[in-house]
């Protein structure tokens, strides 16, 4: 029995999520319903984590457990023509028995982008939000400083999370704008439920001042959620690298 490891690349825009659920279309029911087609073994993957739906990945990782008759190298061929076009798997291969795609990880690292302009863009409809009103980077950077570091971030996340710890740590957290497009990257030790979204939403509320510094950091000490910014838009989010 081989442990292999998948790299895998998709657009989460047709589909429920990541997670396998009854009579939806999700990443991980097509990624093992091609193992099926292509191998003929029923097998259950186990992904980094969850994306939400119309939520995509340059790098999500899954492994699973399967004695294969054909070299790990070959797998991604053998997928990829199994699987629809908007998910691809980019590499393969064999890792050590006890490896977990998730519970092995160190780090995440997550991109989100965002088309800033007046102008509405209908090609980029699902993979940017859209901001309409100018925004202020060097607000946004002010305002990432405090974000960063090791803190209770039951405030910056959706009250449908079904966590009981919200510790967790951002190592940095990356704005760049070239025109009119902006990108946040945000590295961190794991992520709650919809934690980008709302820091990416913190910063763009912070830009455009519709809340304060104050209020962030009331966010962060006393876990209230009204004092952090807006949920971001899923098709503007990217899970980026996963690190191990």
């Amino acid at each position: 029995m081989k442990r292999i490891l998948l790299t895998i690349e998709y657009d989460g825009t047709n589909y429920s999520g990541w997670q396998k659920q009854p009579c939806q279309k999700t990443i991980q029911g097509e990624i093992e319903g091609a193992i099926f087609r292509a191998i003929g073994k029923e097998v259950e993957i186990f992904g980094s984590g969850r994306t939400d739906a119309g939520v995509h990945a340059l790098h999500q990782t899954a492994h699973f457990d399967l004695d294969l008759p054909v070299p790990t190298s070959k797998i991604p061929d053998i997928l990829n023509n199994a699987l629809p076009a908007d998910i691809v798997i980019k590499g393969a291969e064999e890792v050590v028995p006890d490896f977990h795609a998730r519970f092995s990880i160190k780090r995440k690292c997550y991109l989100y982008q965002i088309y800033n302009s007046q102008i509405k863009q209908a090609f980029l409809a699902n993979r940017m939000a859209w901001v309409r009103k100018l925004l202020d980077v060097k607000r946004m950077k002010e305002c990432a400083k405090i974000l960063i570091g090791e803190h209770d971030f039951r405030g910056l996340c959706s009250a449908n999370t079904c966590a009981t710890d919200f510790v967790r740590k951002i190592f940095a957290i990356n704005i760049k704008k070239d025109g009119e497009y902006l990108s946040v990257s945000v590295q961190g030790s794991g992520f709650l439920y919809n934690m980008v979204r709302i820091i990416v939403g913190t910063l763009v509320d912070y830009a455009l001042e519709k809340i304060t510094l104050n209020d962030v950091k009331d966010a962060l000490k006393n876990g209230d959620r009204s004092k952090a910014g807006q949920t971001m838009p899923a098709c503007g989010l990217y899970l980026q690298d996963t690190i191990y």
